[in-house]
């Protein structure tokens, strides 16, 4: 059974090893890179958690990490999914959905009218996971990926 726990910044175990997990096992599917974070100490996994207003979730399978998401106040007051991810292990079992909803509630509390995401070009299993829970595409143009060519696909919801 997948269990799914708010982490706090006592937490950052536990959201270092999901984290981890799924910079290594999907590379592809993040800004972030395994080498920025592998090496990073207690501290800069605490101020991760520790961002004001930052709501993080993490799903467990038999008490081991098997899912992650975030949510982040953004820009203009528009919160922000981040960091979504799934292991091979518990894919397709409704994993990600829950995770979704968990950080859309988080937003919905926080009296947000919009939820965004960027996903990295070529993802095509997360942006149809998006599409699926009522995000659609930006007009606006995404951060710069690492590679210096391409950008971030803007997605955004409406809750109210």
């Amino acid at each position: 059974m997948v269990v799914l726990r708010v982490l706090t910044t006592d937490d950052w175990p536990l959201w270092r090893d999901a984290r981890l997990a799924a910079l290594a096992e999907a590379p592809y599917a993040f800004k972030a890179r395994l080498a920025d974070w592998e090496h990073g100490g207690e501290r800069q996994w605490r101020e991760r958690l520790a961002m004001p207003g930052a709501f993080h979730v993490v799903a467990l399978l038999d008490g081991r990490p098997a899912g992650l998401a975030g949510g982040v106040p953004g820009a203009d007051g528009v919160p922000e999914l981040r960091s979504v991810w799934v292991g091979p292990e518990v894919r397709g079992r409704g994993v990600a959905d829950r995770l979704v909803a968990a950080v859309e509630g988080w937003a919905l509390r926080t009296g947000a009218a919009v939820l965004q995401l960027a996903v990295v070009p070529g993802n095509e299993a997360a942006a149809a996971l998006y599409r699926r829970h009522g995000f659609v595409a930006t007009e606006e143009a995404g951060e710069l990926l690492p590679d210096g060519t391409g950008r971030e696909l803007l997605m955004a919801k409406p809750l109210r």
